[in-house]
């Protein structure tokens, strides 16, 4: 049985940077970004949360790394 994706499941049409909660739920304890096969999204969902992320780290919301 295949996961379902996060964003298609709950309608959001645009992953925000500033939805801090909903990113981190994408991070592993060492705020590394989960590969495909563990998050279950899609390919164009997948690339839009990293850039999600990665702009989100810029900004000093998220780490870049944890300890």
């Amino acid at each position: 049985m295949k996961k379902q994706d996060h964003f298609n499941q709950n309608n959001i049409k645009f992953i925000d940077y500033k939805d801090t909660e909903i990113l981190a739920k994408f991070l592993n304890p060492h705020a590394r970004i989960l590969n495909r096969r563990k998050t279950g999204l899609t390919a164009k969902n997948q690339r839009a949360l990293a850039n999600a992320i990665k702009r989100s780290r810029f900004m000093g919301l998220l780490p870049y790394v944890s300890h």
